[in-house]
């Protein structure tokens, strides 16, 4: 039996660069930061103070009223994008069966807003002023449950929770579920907001965050020699997968094929990525065997790029591990750059940017890349979008715990 394949139909995306994927994917090929002081909350007491955010979000305007107070903030971003992905494949309930689409939407986090208003009202009245939807705003599942209700799909539907990792997993696993003839069509993706004092100040306690408060558009810098941490962000990426037969059957708009899939662990720490890399080399590795492709097939790496001291050198020696000689005609680069750390939501969006670059054939740079490392010796896009013929693509994600993830999409 020939094994099914699946094609990509549906993008979408709300970002501190862009609100759907068309304002998302100019400002990228345009280099625009989407970077500012905090306004979510009062950040002066935190060392960083800068952040991702999402700009004029206005929910209702997709979401209905009386569902979306019942979301919190990570699920109506997720929601909100997940609607533009269904609409954009042009998919419709009388053209469906429900029982064969399905939704996988993950978080690294989930709510913490909600865990924060209902501490504070606890030490003020007990759990007399709880709302009755408490538990339900703040689980992960809910993503995937809200648009699994508002679309009516009823196939397989669940949440992937591995830290940075997320959103590339739930590509993943929805990419098998249809592969393996358990559904027709996913909405798979990520979504965060974990923009809170506990968020954002947990991140500052491990000093995982840039300090560079006084620059925030400058501040994530991947590959540079003076980056000083990753600056978090929030946001959503969501696709809409389809077995190629049916896609091709209805004439949808095909933005690419997704062709190979792999997750592997560290087994090394809860946040530092292996030394010498050998959890990433070996999902890059697994991920060009699931594809049937070379590493000389691969033109372009959206990394993980995390603008990090220890991931960015650490990813540089894995790609030079799977890639050999081949990596130095690689073109890599970072959307983290742009957006920041969306951390579960990251490898959703970036999954986005890499059906774009496939579709235009453009790649997005790598900004403030001004002064290279000299243990980042690769080809990071600097600064500068490029028009390329890279046919074939990666997305790598690496996620808290040692979980390691890799996607390929090839031109259709």
């Amino acid at each position: 039996m020939n094994e099914r394949r699946v094609v990509v139909t549906g993008l979408g995306a709300i970002t501190p660069i862009g609100n759907n994927v068309p304002d998302f994917w100019a400002n990228l090929i345009a280099g625009k930061s989407g970077v500012s002081r905090i306004t979510l909350f009062d950040p002066s007491l935190l060392d960083s103070q800068i952040a991702g955010e999402v700009k004029h979000f206005e929910p209702t305007e997709r979401i209905p009223v009386k569902e979306s107070r019942r979301m919190e903030r990570f699920t109506q971003l997720a929601v909100w994008a997940g609607l533009e992905a269904w609409q954009d494949a042009g998919l419709k309930a009388e053209t469906i069966d429900p029982e064969r689409c399905g939704v996988i939407i993950g978080s690294g986090i989930g709510s913490l807003q909600i865990v924060e208003k209902c501490q504070s009202l606890w030490e003020k009245f007990g759990t007399k002023k709880f709302s009755p939807f408490m538990i339900p705003m703040l689980i992960i599942n809910m993503a995937s449950g809200w648009l699994s209700i508002l679309l009516g799909l009823k196939g397989p539907n669940f949440a992937v929770v591995t830290a940075c990792a997320t959103g590339s997993h739930s590509i993943g696993e929805a990419f098998r579920v249809i592969q393996r003839g358990e559904a027709d069509v996913m909405l798979a993706g990520g979504a965060e907001c974990a923009l809170t004092p506990l968020g954002v100040g947990g991140f500052c306690s491990m000093k995982a965050l840039s300090r560079r408060n006084d620059d925030p558009e400058g501040a994530s810098r991947p590959f540079d020699k003076e980056r000083d941490g990753f600056v978090i962000g929030e946001g959503a990426g969501i696709v809409v997968l389809e077995e190629m037969e049916r896609a091709k059957a209805r004439g949808a708009h095909v933005y690419a094929e997704l062709i190979g899939f792999s997750m592997t662990g560290d087994a090394y720490h809860m946040t530092a990525p292996e030394p010498n890399g050998d959890g990433a080399r070996r999902a890059i590795e697994l991920a060009l065997k699931d594809a049937k492709v070379n590493p000389e097939d691969i033109g372009y790496v959206n990394a993980h790029g995390t603008s990090t001291a220890l991931n960015d050198k650490i990813e540089t020696l894995a790609m030079k591990a799977a890639f050999k000689e081949h990596a130095k005609k690689l073109q890599v680069s970072s959307t983290k750059s742009m957006t920041g750390h969306l951390l579960g939501a990251a490898g959703g969006v970036e999954f986005v940017a890499c059906a774009k670059s496939v579709e235009t054939g453009v790649l997005h740079p790598t900004i403030n890349l001004n002064h290279p490392d000299p243990e980042c010796d690769l080809d990071y896009i600097p600064n500068t979008a490029r028009k390329s013929n890279a046919n074939v693509v990666m997305s790598t994600a690496l996620g808290f715990g040692g979980h390691n993830t890799c996607l390929v999409l090839r031109k259709f």
